[in-house]
């Protein structure tokens, strides 16, 4: 058996049937119980590996054990040591929290399930022993006689031995999707393993048809097989939050940890404090640095961005993945169904050297054919009523009524061919009378070499060979063209009129295809293949369109207005793909070339990679070729999205920072390969997404203001304690610092992380790789300027308490126990809120004025002051949380100065925004000059 030698392996398909069963040890009655145990035990059952995931446990439990969890949990450990086990057992409580709501969260967008095994089929007819039995797909094994019908999945490789009008769908593999005929004929040695009449794929379906087959390879060695274990080996890379967050937790512990020893020692060492007191002090100050709601509000925000986008047809798998879009550079995407519509529309015919067009849109037979704006009748248009014939012979699509409207249409099989039908139909002809007077004997399949395909039909007195395909090939095979009912000799003029005619439709962007036909004299067996397609008459060409897709225009002005490059890539023509790119405004400058995938296959990496640095489009392009194209791209520090659809799409779309599967078209491989989905299959949803990501990104750095602004006004009280060797007493006590982090301060920057993209969010370029979501004008912005105003500002409540109660004038060795120092932390702790209720506000752009943004787009921003409001008043005046938090009630009175407090953020960082924009527009100005 040689199944395991490759090189005779690859030689199966040119083989003659008797050869092929000798070679895989089987016969038309079948193998054999006894054989099949044996090829079990040897080539193992046709299941295609798994895609390799960490195990439910471990990714349940990565959820605990990455750098942020590791140091909170320290924090809690410190807790405990301290003789603080609420502290303790707080943080803890806020880690395992947020683990599960992100486990759980990616657990529901992800949807663990081997999505492979789905395209194969459950059951499958096989011969065994002499009789047709029905097994399971996953037993079949190499030398079994495969039995195939109409509508049928194909479970695993198979060389047919017999055919009966068989044809396939190998779209999910090769992304064709013109359904190709298979026969049992020996193949040629140079035709590529797709082309092959007598190989059919696992993963590929039966269009029309039966067959006999036996079976050469099943699971991982089949080409389905191939192509997934090519996705497991690709690894998954972190994503660029992810790689974000473990820069932002390694600099908040190198933070704390310094300021916490830095604190030790001067509360030992200039306040004389006992170690175990200056133990508590630093865990204080740890405690006030450690941004213990950052995880929570993280992990949210991603949830809440997940939850938008699928509200603009983007179902994100991963919540990390929501602001990895928002950092894309370059967008590579497919051109059909993608950027265009999928619906194609015949609207222009050149036929005996007149242009004519045909009215209507998509699947719909109202339309009629106009000559100068005026209808004429296909029945005085000989020369068009030919073309269409041939159009409606040379087809293997078929219409469907959609029932509920009269005359309009459901395609069955290739796009455009369907299109001819329904053109066939607006004219007059009914395409099912024409097959009746004209039965096919025989065809010649479509393929990418030849980019033609042929039919022969059997006609009243004579047989007629139909030819339909690329209009530049076909010309080279005629020597007459068909005007005005009779057929003329083809000169040289008339060649180049219907190249210019050719050239004329791409450039508007319309497929164009040629159609011809000549009589057989005699036998057909007198006859090769290559002789029928000689000495043809050219009958004409038809141009059809895919429109844009509504709203792909502004779409991609939003890419060019956001820096962001686009690279799209199209099996078509390379004329009609530029005037599509042109038509969207892809391409700009009319110095854009189109490259074709044969000029791309002999050029370096180098060289690709000085074409990728502009806006491009790739014509006639493979799918297998995007992998390399994605590598280049991700060498030259891009982060790369990528749309795809087939099996055969699957490497790259994982390769990708995000791969992007169509909900519509796609197969289940690629939307398990992928990051995202679009449910409607649309390019302005990938850019809604990336402005959705964008906004994420936006609303990290807001909720981190804010959190850190109150994180440095909390070290304050300890700060004025050490300085004074603890003669002033400490303004704020661990607990109440807990209060802050992981109660007021929540939920409003959650409402934050809400915030829907501000306007000009893409007009800008995407943030450059190396820029920190925690960089040098956010720290200044926050250590000395909001965190400073609103630490200042905790001191003076925490000494006005004092002051309204006796101590008027005294700044040092104040008293540090009872109720009116419990009081004093208690308006410490209420002036950081209030002043966070205004930073709040504040917080909801970074360049906009406060006062230029309408405060009631945003609800959860009014429930976030509620909560807070409510949280502060509780642990004010109910004893539990007095209790817990060392608090108690002051004069209702010094309200006033808390509610004078609100506004103190908002009106600072005003003066920061307006010299910021002062700063922008003079360097506008002077980029001018």
């Amino acid at each position: 058996m040689l199944h395991s030698d490759t090189e005779a392996f690859d030689q199966i398909p040119m083989m003659e049937d008797r050869r092929v069963l000798e070679a895989m040890a089987s016969r038309l009655e079948g193998l054999t119980k006894q054989e099949v145990i044996q090829n079990l035990d040897r080539f193992g059952r046709n299941a295609v590996p798994g895609l390799k995931r960490k195990s439910l446990i471990k990714r349940f439990l990565a959820n605990f054990t990455h750098l942020m969890a590791f140091l909170l949990w320290g924090g809690g450990v410190i807790g405990f040591v301290a003789g603080m086990p609420q502290l303790g057992y707080a943080i803890w409580a806020v880690n395992l929290i947020n683990g599960i709501f992100s486990f759980w969260q990616e657990y529901k967008a992800e949807k663990a399930t081997e999505t492979l095994l789905r395209l194969l089929p459950a059951f499958a007819r096989i011969v065994r022993e002499g009789r047709e039995v029905r097994v399971l797909a996953e037993e079949l094994v190499p030398g079994d006689i495969l039995l195939l019908a109409e509508g049928e999945k194909i479970p695993a490789d198979a060389r047919l031995l017999s055919g009966s009008a068989l044809t396939v769908d190998q779209s999910t593999l090769t992304g064709e999707s013109r359904p190709v005929q298979k026969t049992g004929d020996v193949a040629h040695p140079h035709q590529d393993r797709w082309e092959y009449p007598n190989l059919i794929f696992a993963g590929t379906s039966v269009a029309t048809g039966s067959a006999r087959a036996v079976v050469i390879a099943t699971g991982g060695d089949t080409e389905f097989g191939k192509i997934a274990r090519l996705t497991q080996a690709l690894p998954e890379a972190p994503s660029p939050l992810q790689k974000e967050m473990m820069w932002v937790t390694r600099l908040i512990t190198l933070l704390v940890v310094a300021i916490g020893a830095v604190f030790w020692a001067a509360a030992t060492l200039l306040a004389g404090l006992e170690l175990r007191v200056g133990f508590v002090f630093a865990m204080g100050m740890i405690v006030a640095f450690v941004p213990e709601g950052l995880l929570p509000t993280v992990t949210l925000s991603l949830a809440m961005g997940v939850q938008r986008m699928a509200r603009r047809n983007a179902l994100v798998k991963t919540l990390s993945s929501v602001e990895t879009l928002g950092s894309t550079t370059v967008i590579c995407t497919d051109k059909t169904g993608t950027l265009t519509q999928n619906e194609m529309t015949v609207t222009d015919f050149w036929v005996g050297g007149r242009k004519l067009k045909l009215t209507g849109v998509g699947y719909h037979s109202d339309g009629q054919v106009l000559e100068a704006g005026r209808p004429v009748s296909v029945h005085f248009q000989p020369d068009l009523q030919e073309l269409l014939t041939a159009a409606s012979l040379c087809n293997n699509s078929r219409l469907v009524s959609s029932g509920s409207v009269p005359g309009v249409w459901t395609p069955v099989g290739e796009s455009g061919e369907a299109a001819l039908r329904v053109a066939a139909l607006k004219a007059g002809l009914n395409g099912e009378e024409i097959e009746r007077l004209y039965p096919r004997i025989s065809e010649i399949p479509f393929d990418t070499r030849r980019r033609r395909m042929t039919t022969i039909q059997q006609g009243p007195e004579e047989r007629i060979v139909f030819v339909k395909g690329s209009a530049k090939e076909l010309l080279t095979l005629c020597t007459r063209f068909r005007q005005g009912g009779a057929e003329i000799t083809l000169d040289e003029k008339t060649r180049r009129e219907i190249s210019d005619a050719v050239d004329g439709y791409a450039r508007g962007g319309l497929r164009v295809l040629a159609f011809a036909r000549r009589t057989l004299p005699g036998s057909l067996s007198d006859f090769t293949p290559y002789q029928m397609e000689r000495e043809l008459t050219f009958l004409g060409l038809a141009a059809l369109t895919d429109p844009p897709r509504a709203g792909v225009a502004e779409a991609v002005e939003k890419c060019h207005r956001a820096g962001i490059r686009l690279v799209m890539f199209t099996g078509d023509y390379e004329l009609t793909a530029e005037a599509v790119a042109r038509k969207i405004g892809l391409l700009r400058s009319s110095r854009s070339r189109i490259y074709t995938g044969g000029e791309v296959a002999e050029m370096s990496d180098a060289e690709l990679a000085e074409v990728l640095r502009a806006n491009v489009v790739f014509a006639r392009f493979t799918p297998e070729e995007k992998l390399r194209l994605v590598a280049i791209l991700q060498t030259m520090g891009e982060v790369v999205a990528v749309t795809g659809d087939g099996v055969n799409d699957a490497p790259a779309l994982k390769k990708a920072d995000i791969g992007v599967a169509m909900g519509k078209s796609g197969t289940d491989v690629a939307r398990e390969a992928a990051d995202m989905v679009l449910v409607d299959d649309d390019f302005a949803s990938i850019v809604n997404a990336v402005e959705e990501g964008r906004a994420v990104y936006a609303n990290i750095r807001k909720f981190i203001t804010y959190i850190f602004t109150s994180n440095v006004a909390e070290a304050f009280p300890f700060i004025f304690f050490a300085l004074s060797s603890g003669r002033i007493p400490l303004g704020l006590n661990v607990m109440q610092v807990l209060s802050i982090d992981l109660g007021t301060d929540i939920m409003p920057a959650l409402a934050l992380g809400a915030e829907k993209p501000e306007s000009g969010l893409m007009d800008r370029p995407p943030r450059p790789r190396n820029q920190h979501v925690i960089d040098k004008p956010l720290l200044i912005r926050v250590f000395f300027w909001l965190g400073l105003f609103q630490g200042i500002t905790a001191m003076v409540a925490f000494y006005f308490q004092y002051w309204r109660n006796g101590f008027v004038g005294q700044w040092i060795d104040l008293p540090s126990g009872g109720t009116l120092y419990a009081s004093a932390t208690t308006m410490t702790l209420a002036a950081i809120v209030a002043s966070q209720v205004g930073n709040l506000f504040t917080q909801r752009s970074e360049r906009l004025s406060l006062f230029r943004m309408n405060p009631f787009t945003n609800r959860l921003l009014w429930l976030g002051v509620g909560v807070e409001v409510v949280l502060l008043l509780a642990v004010v005046y109910l004893p539990p949380f007095q209790k817990v938090f060392g608090t108690a009630p002051f004069a209702a009175a010094n309200w006033f100065l808390l509610l004078a407090a609100v506004p103190l953020l908002p009106l600072a960082d005003e003066v920061r925004k307006a010299v910021a924009r002062r700063k922008t527009k003079s360097r506008g100005n002077e980029s001018l000059h």
